[in-house]
Formats: structure tokens, sequence, C-alpha cells
């Protein structure tokens, strides 16, 4: 079952949206984000809202435009957030809201879902308490545990919906549960199809603007210091805080990757609670539309991103996709937060998805996994350089110039394991290229958990050969295995990879090889400094050892966020 799939036996009500209607005037200033009105609360929705069908009818854009928001938002009975408190003679803990369209691991497509649910036990370790606001999925509700329902509407953008407390999988939660609007077959943004769903700038704007009412106090005592949004998905939320006149709580937003932005059809403005004036230059406008990254960006008191290389190169053209003017004007509010790891379920010491684990010390004990690696892609066993890639076939991830370039690597004695899916004509290239190399080339079209640690386990490298990168996993799930990351020199790669140059060997520091630009030369360079370097076994032992030896953990990283955090508040209460 899709984990944004009705459950079975559950139904959900069709979109059935008024006629639109023109505003009459403006939204005032003074109120300019209307909340919705909740109807009383029943035990259940009412049963004409759930007509019999299994997927909420697709929503065309002027369906979208029609959706009209009520006023006056009213909760149930008070909820203070479950969270685990320090003994009483320690300092009140930060209370951070953060806001997030997919968490890990009850929902993800990709590396936000990992910080969203790897950065608050981290955080907590700080003095940093994180409550986080997600879409009521299906796979979200099935975990969550000690529910208490803190409000319901009967009209919230469009929908019947409920503000739900409770705990799943370690982390404290409010979830929007909004069966219209969140549950259904694909992934939290495609249909089964891959196409967008069509009603996302509504779905996203109600998780923002429910964040927002969250964090202006709306719900009883619970108030955070520090409101956290993630992507273009939660993006608007800083920005129905500016028109809504609020200058607290302090809002922070992290960009996890530059490529999304959330551009949508000016026609939603009113539709998605915003005022007139608020389309401008200097507001949500972005290209004759609405940009939600873009209203994040001028809106939130800080912006962050994943590696502080990538912040440096979002602010110049081309590489800033069109916010690099927003984003330069942020100033020294925009800086790059390298993402940590869960050290727990990625350690090679106690990991059983591996035929053997080991450490540092037991550097040997790789060449079990090795052996299941081959026997697992049917390559030719050896003990010649093995090169792994765990990827989405995109243009993004260089994949065009890998399989470009496969048979030159081929031809300096390396054999190649792939594990992804993606773009069609990549797709067709690579199984090509396996075919032609049989017993060499390994493809395995998916993903697959398990296969990804024998992957980092049994590979002598993984090769990361992306055009743009705002952190990257992959090469730290690598160093964390000694599976040396080859990269190119771009974003987060470029900040956790430390490049095996004299100098850096010298020191006894050098973590994995480094190259630019991403061409088939640089590549193939790139993989003769490989071979080279593996056929040195001392040199090569003593960079697995330096890299299996770092700190790659969320602990260790989150205490960036929790300074950033803390500053803000400073801020207010000097």
């Amino acid at each position: 079952m899709s984990d944004t799939a009705p459950p079975k036996g559950r139904k959900t009500a069709a979109f059935r949206p008024r006629k639109p209607a023109k505003p009459a005037a403006e939204v005032s200033a003074a109120s300019p984000v209307a909340a919705p009105v909740p109807a009383p609360v029943p035990s259940a929705p009412p049963a004409a809202a759930a007509p019999a069908q299994t997927t909420p009818a697709q929503v065309t854009l002027d369906q979208v435009t029609s959706v009209q928001m009520p006023p006056a938002p009213v909760a149930a009975e008070p909820v203070v957030p479950r969270v685990i408190r320090p003994a009483p003679s320690g300092p009140r803990p930060l209370q951070v809201l953060a806001v997030a369209s997919e968490v890990f691991p009850l929902i993800k497509t990709g590396g936000l879902a990992d910080v969203v649910g790897g950065l608050p036990p981290a955080l907590a370790h700080h003095g940093v308490e994180v409550r986080t606001l997600v879409p009521g999925y299906p796979s979200v509700l099935r975990a969550l545990e000690g529910t208490t329902v803190v409000a319901e509407y009967g009209y919230f953008f469009g929908a019947f919906c409920k503000l739900l407390a409770g705990r799943a999988a370690g982390l404290d939660l409010f979830v929007l549960e909004a069966p219209q609007l969140f549950w259904r077959e694909g992934n939290p943004y495609s249909a089964p199809d891959g196409q967008p769903w069509p009603d996302n700038p509504v779905r996203f704007a109600a998780l923002a603007h429910m964040g927002y009412l969250i964090s202006r106090g709306d719900f009883g005592p619970y108030v955070p210091d520090v409101l956290h949004v993630h992507d273009w998905q939660a993006a608007l939320a800083p920005a129905y805080l500016h028109y809504g006149g609020r200058t607290k709580p302090r809002s922070v937003l992290t960009i996890h990757n530059l490529a999304f932005q959330g551009q949508f059809s000016r026609d939603l403005l009113y539709a998605i609670g915003l005022p007139g004036h608020a389309y401008s230059m200097d507001g949500v406008e972005y290209y004759g539309g609405i940009g939600y990254l873009k209203a994040g960006i001028r809106f939130a008191d800080r912006v962050t991103t994943v590696s502080p290389r990538y912040a440096a190169e979002i602010c110049q053209p081309g590489a800033g996709m069109g916010l690099d003017g927003t984003l330069r004007q942020k100033g020294l509010a925009l800086s790059g937060i390298v993402n940590g790891i869960d050290v727990d379920t990625w350690n090679p010491a106690d990991d059983p998805a591996l035929a053997a684990s080991y450490t540092a010390d037991t550097l040997e004990l790789r060449a079990r996994n090795k052996a299941a690696l081959e026997g697992r892609f049917n390559l030719e066993a050896g003990d010649g350089p093995l090169i792994g890639m765990i990827t989405r076939l995109s243009w993004q991830k260089g994949m065009d110039i890998v399989i470009e370039t496969l048979p030159s690597i081929i031809a300096a004695g390396c054999r190649v394991v792939v594990l992804g899916t993606g773009d069609a004509p990549l797709e067709a290239g690579l199984a090509k290229a396996a075919a032609a190399y049989p017993g060499k080339i390994g493809v395995f079209a998916g993903y697959d958990e398990n296969l990804a640690h024998l992957v980092q386990g049994g590979a002598d490298a993984i090769l990361v050969p992306s055009r743009f990168e705002p952190c990257g996993l992959t090469q730290l799930y690598g160093l964390r295995y000694g599976c040396l990351p080859i990269v190119s020199r771009v974003g987060g790669l470029f900040d956790t990879v430390i490049d095996a140059n004299a100098a850096a060997r010298e020191q006894g520091v050098a973590t994995g090889i480094q190259f630019e630009p991403v061409t088939r030369e640089a590549l193939e360079a790139a993989i003769a400094r490989f071979v080279a370097l593996y056929a040195d076994t001392s040199a090569w032992r003593a960079m697995q050892r330096q890299a299996m030896s770092l700190d790659l953990s969320w602990t260790r990283r989150a205490g960036a966020y929790a300074a950033l955090f803390r500053s803000l508040v400073e801020v207010d209460s000097a």
C-alpha cells in the first residue's frame, strides 16, 4: 500500500469547491490572513462528506482558485505537547515548531525526511524541544500514538480536517489530518502517473497555514519560540506571520534543494489566504506567479541551507535558479549547516544488512561484503576495485556523464554497481551498458534499503558526480562505512570530502577524491587517481580509517541549529 493511499475501508470526500467568488475588497492589513471556521466538534465527519470513492477528485486550477477561507479558529481542549522535560532545576528548553511535508521513518521521498526526522532527537541534547507538524498521510496516522484531537474544522482550505497531537517513531508530532488533501495513491506530491497533484498549492498552503496558527498560539498554552519550516511545501508560514502582523515567533527556513520552488498561478492569492498587497516584488510575486519558496526566503528571519558551499553557490546567477537576487538580499541572514546522519542506523559495526560487520580496526572483513555484493549483482569475483552508486538517475546527478564514461571505467579495471531509478532515457542507457559489459556492470532499477547498506559496506568507493548537490547523504554514508567517496567539487560534496591531494595525504586528513568540472575527461582523471590510490593498500587503508573516524552524527550538527535558534530568541529578549 502507498504511504499516502487511503487505508482499506476508508473513503475520502470528493472535492466540491464553491463557484469562484471575486473578493469585494482586498483583505485589510489588520487581519489579512483569515482562519477557517470550525464546525461543532463531531465524533466523525458527516456522512455526506464521504461519497463512495477511494481518492479525491483531480482538481483543476479553476477549482483550486475557488477555495475560500472563512474566519476564526477554535481549539478543542488545550493540549500541551508531550515532550521529555528536563529536571526542574534546569533551564527552560527552547521550544521549536518544525513544519515539513515528510519525516523519516513515517513518510520519505528524499533527504528532506531524513533531516526532519533526525534533527529533533539531536536537538534534545542541546536543550531544544521540537514538535513537528506534518500532513496526515495514512502512514503517519497508522504510527501515531497517544493521539489527542486539538481542533476540528468543517472547512479548512476546502476540506474537513482535524489537528492531532501525538507521538510516533520517537518524535512529538502535530498532524494535519485532512483525508481529502492527503489520502491519495502515489507519493506525497504526485499521482501514480508521475504528474503533480493539481491542488498541491492548496494542500501545502493548508499545511503552512496550520503551522502559522499553531505558532501564533491559537491552541492553548503551547507557543513556540521559533518556527522552523522546510522547503517550499512549508515556506508560506513565515509569509502568513508577516501578513498577519506577527513578529514572533522568529522563523527559520531551511532550503534542502533550490530546484524545487513551488511556483504557482497568481490566481491562487486569495485562495491561499493572502491579501492582495502580498502580490508584489517585495512580497510573494515570482515571475508573474506566486513563489512559495521565494515567500519563505523573503519573510523568514533566517534562511539556512544544507552546506556552506551550497549557500554561497545559490547566491550566484545560474545556481540561484532565479532566486539568487532574493538570496543575496538576505546577506548574513543566509548560512549553511551540513546535514548529519543517523549513526545508529548507519553503523558498520552493527549492521544486519551486511554479510560481515566491521570497524576501522577490522577493515579486512569488508571483503566478505564485497563478495556478497558481487553475488547480488552477478559480477565477476575478484580483488579489483569496485565502484558503487546509489542515486537518482537524473541530469543533476551526472548520470549522463557516468554512462558516457563507463567504457573507460571498465577499461581502467573497475567494476560498477548502480542502485537507483529515474529518467527513462538514463535507465535505458544504463541497461544497455550493463548488457554490453556482463559481469562488469550490475544494475538494480529501484531502491532497496538493505542493498544500499551492502553497497556501502562492500564497494571500495562510492561515486557521486552531481552537477549540483545541496548536501548529499550518500557520501556521508560512504565515509561512515569506509567506502571512500569520489565526488564532484560542488555544494555539500565539497564541504564533506577532503581530496586526497599530496598535502592532505601527508597530514592524514584525506577522505576521498574530488573532481571538476562534471565532464567525461574530469571523471576519467578522477577514476585514474582512484585506481592508483587503491593499488597502494597502506595509503587506502589510512584514508578509510580517517573517514571512519569522523563524527557525522546529528548530535554534532544539531549544535549549529541550536545556536541559531537561541540567537534569534536572544535578540528578542535583549
